[in-house]
């Protein structure tokens, strides 16, 4: 276990691996709170689809950190008592020209 926190940590150093890294923390956190409900209520997915109004796909997708649609996250979630909440942040000038340099390669970030 300690090689894999050493190499976490050391991924971690990458400003693009950690933006999304952050992004799949929170997305974690949203699931649980679904699958917490779940157990606590003794529903099956499909129980908790059709109470929320959505299906038991969208329900799996959630819980598979899969949020495609926004819509029917909230409707999830709004069933159990929480909503969502964005917040566009923005990233400092290095972080921005790092991962621009990494995602897009053959473009002169720059002039960005």
């Amino acid at each position: 276990m300690k090689e894999v926190n050493r190499h976490l940590q050391e991924k971690l150093k990458d400003p693009y691996f950690k933006e999304l890294y952050e992004l799949e923390e929170q997305k974690l956190a949203i699931v649980k709170h679904i699958i917490d409900y779940r157990i606590k209520n003794k529903l099956s997915q499909a129980q908790l689809a059709k109470r929320a109004g959505i299906t038991q796909q969208h329900i799996s997708k959630i819980e598979n950190g899969e949020f495609s649609s926004i819509s029917t996250l909230e409707k999830a979630l709004l069933f159990i008592g929480f909503t969502v909440k964005f917040e566009v942040v923005p990233l400092t000038k290095r972080t921005k020209e790092q991962i621009l340099s990494r995602a897009l390669p053959d473009i002169s970030y720059h002039k960005m």
